[in-house]
């Protein structure tokens, strides 16, 4: 782990892409086109975030808005997606992650009126299934065969006041 002295959390810019596109390839296992990240930045850029130390981002956090049955109440709500979350490996253990998703969260709800969050998070990823339960998020159901190689998710979703 690389010690910081500090990292900055601010919202994305088009230039920033390929600097998010390298952590998405260096950390996770899903990887989208350039196509993706941009139309998500164009749609929704006050949610979009990127944590720098030293003039290099190191890593996001990306969300999109949708409609859905709400997962706390069977009514119809705005909800936030967290599409994608990252952190370079060196960076983690520092509470990057955990302010990248205060950040985004904080913007769902109120630019664009989120009442819930929902995320998908791998069922064998125990640090960020721990991070979201610290976080608040509750585990609403298990998805199985949910991504490309067939491993299951865990929904969670977070209720916005």
């Amino acid at each position: 782990m690389t010690e910081l002295q500090s990292f900055n959390i601010r919202k994305a810019e088009p230039t920033d892409v390929p600097a998010i596109m390298r952590i998405n390839l260096n950390t996770l296992p899903e990887n989208y086109p350039e196509y993706f990240f941009r139309q998500i930045h164009e749609r929704y850029p006050e949610a979009f975030y990127v944590a720098e130390t030293e003039g290099k981002v190191v890593g996001y956090i990306m969300c999109r808005m949708e409609g859905g049955i709400s997962n706390f109440g069977l009514r119809w709500v705005r909800r936030g997606h967290i599409v994608s979350v990252a952190v370079l490996q060196e960076y983690r253990r520092q509470k990057i992650a955990s302010k990248l998703i205060a950040n985004s969260l904080k913007a769902l709800e109120t630019v664009y009126a989120a009442k819930e969050v929902i995320l998908e998070v791998r069922s064998t990823n125990h640090a960020a299934i721990q991070l979201y339960d610290k976080l608040g998020f509750k585990r609403i159901r298990m998805m199985r065969t949910y991504y490309r190689n067939g491993e299951d998710a865990q929904l969670m979703a977070f209720k916005l006041k």
